[in-house]
């Protein structure tokens, strides 16, 4: 999956420090990052090739490796030779893999930063924290932490039968699970049973929870489970939600699944017998 860089190191606990000279930077404009060599030997901007105005907005971001990254969020006149603004979401699959980690975890922030300069409760000005990750209101003490919204995603299993679903209306075309968001006040578990209900009508028990992905491209924590079907295997499809949905033998499941991503790696391990 693609938060899996070994034998390169992520760290982002929150240390707010003076850029240094090797230091990185993600330099965003909008959905756009600076880089180099994208996507077979991507590159990101040192802080010594960078000549940031004075007021560039600039917030350490994380560790990688024994590396500071630094994120910095201004239009493009800061634009070094050699370097060009891309769209981030382009790099998802980009060489480096750790490089690529980085980029998406840098847009997740700057989606953050973004839109978190005015106090949601009295629209003051907001300042960073000092001690962590996040924004205070200096006016009425309001604080906003980063946007992590926690998903799920589910593989109904029928005996030797995995339950494949296509999305409606999203440019992924290709198989996927069921998924959806958690609600307030709804344990994760119930999740996996609404999500399932609501998009293909069919009941599930004895859920196994597989592992987790933090998804920062839509600002998500996902949470896998494997389920079994429980009763009736007649699917009854939420058209506004899903284009499709079927059962499929573990010999018949396509191969077009993203290999960066936790619904890729569940169908493979159902593919091989390994679920758990």
């Amino acid at each position: 999956m693609i938060q899996e860089i070994a034998p390169h190191s992520f760290l982002g606990d929150y240390q707010p420090h003076t850029p240094g000279a090797e230091d990185l930077v993600l330099l965003f404009d909008g959905a756009a990052v600076l880089c180099k060599g994208a996507p077979e030997a991507l590159a990101l901007p040192r802080w010594r090739e960078l000549t940031l105005p004075p007021k560039a907005e600039v917030h350490y971001a994380f560790h990688l490796d024994d590396v500071s990254v630094f994120l910095c969020l201004m239009r493009r006149e800061c634009c070094p030779a050699g370097f060009q603004f891309v769209p981030a979401a382009t790099l998802r699959t980009a060489f480096p893999r750790h490089l690529a980690w980085a980029v998406g975890v840098g847009g997740s922030l700057a989606r953050w930063y973004r839109t978190t300069r005015f106090c949601g409760q009295c629209g003051s000005v907001m300042e960073d924290s000092a001690e962590e990750r996040a924004r205070c209101c200096p006016n009425c003490g309001q604080t906003v932490y980063p946007k992590i919204s926690p998903a799920v995603i589910v593989a109904v299993t029928d005996g030797d039968r995995l339950l494949l679903t296509r999305y409606a209306n999203r440019p992924f075309k290709s198989y996927a699970l069921v998924a959806g968001f958690n609600e307030v006040g709804e344990s994760i578990e119930d999740t996996v049973r609404r999500e399932v209900m609501e998009e293909t009508g069919l009941h599930v028990g004895n859920l196994r929870f597989y592992r987790s992905q933090p998804w920062v491209f839509t600002d998500s924590l996902l949470m896998g489970f494997f389920a079994d079907l429980q009763g009736d295997d007649r699917i009854r499809l939420q058209e506004s939600e899903l284009a499709e949905a079927g059962w499929f033998c573990r010999s018949e499941l396509p191969t077009d699944h993203s290999e960066i991503s936790l619904t890729g790696e569940m169908i493979e391990r159902f593919r091989m017998g390994q679920e758990p």
